[in-house]
């Protein structure tokens, strides 16, 4: 029986990939995985991993990797606060995905822009798509980072299934973690977050914060009239 369910999988998977192909027109982005890892830089994994949080989505992520994998999401598009892609299933026409993420509130996108302050050293290594550990708190905080959580996230898919998180679905939010891997930033426009405008704001609130402490006294300074003391000038 075992044996059976392999060799059916098996043939899905590859009529899967020839659609794949047929179905690779121009202007599509499809996600193509070089080997058993989904993504392979900081941002992509992440992501990834965030997906695996979400245990009210954990019967179908299974099958979204195998999906994925497979070459079965022929197109990808990311665009600010959503994500529309195609999914080549069993039927002839491929499925229609749109997932829509809910962007930050002002309070929790001025938490992150303050923690952001405090590393603003960091900011030039993460727009070059490095990630800087000391920022990790800015983003993978559960209750106040950036990645968003199951709550955030509204799926709509064409196919019967029933189910919130169809395999489809599954399959387009692990595209997006090798999609991150291209280029980190979408991460941002995802999340509605103009990510030149964040680095502005955390120059700005770092400038401030620096004109405050000038004010203050330095308990490291030594006095005038006491430096004459001590030193005799």
């Amino acid at each position: 029986m075992n044996r059976y369910f392999e060799h059916y999988s098996q043939m899905n998977m590859d009529e899967l990939r020839l659609k794949s192909k047929r179905n690779n027109k121009k202007g599509y982005s499809p996600i193509c995985i070089d080997g058993k890892k989904i993504a392979k830089t900081w941002w992509g994994e992440k992501w990834c991993e965030n997906l695996e949080n979400y245990a009210d989505y954990d019967s179908r992520l299974g099958r979204g990797k195998r999906y994925v994998r497979s070459g079965a999401v022929i197109d990808l598009q990311i665009k600010e606060g959503s994500i529309d892609a195609l999914v080549q299933g069993s039927s002839n026409r491929p499925y229609k995905v749109n997932i829509k993420i809910a962007p930050l509130s002002d309070i929790r996108r001025k938490e992150i822009i303050e923690i952001a302050t405090n590393k603003i050293d960091n900011l030039d290594s993460l727009a070059s798509g490095d990630f800087p550990l000391d920022l990790s708190e800015a983003f993978l905080n559960p209750h106040q980072g950036l990645f968003p959580s199951s709550d955030e996230i509204s799926i709509n898919c064409n196919c019967p299934d029933w189910a919130v998180m169809c395999k489809h679905a599954a399959a387009v939010l692990y595209g997006v973690g090798a999609k991150l891997d291209e280029d980190p930033l979408m991460f941002f426009l995802l999340r509605s977050i103009d990510f030149n405008l964040f680095i502005k704001k955390s120059i700005e609130e770092k400038t401030n914060l620096m004109f405050k402490n000038l004010k203050k006294e330095n308990p490291r300074l030594i006095p005038h009239d006491k430096a004459r003391e001590l030193f005799g000038f």
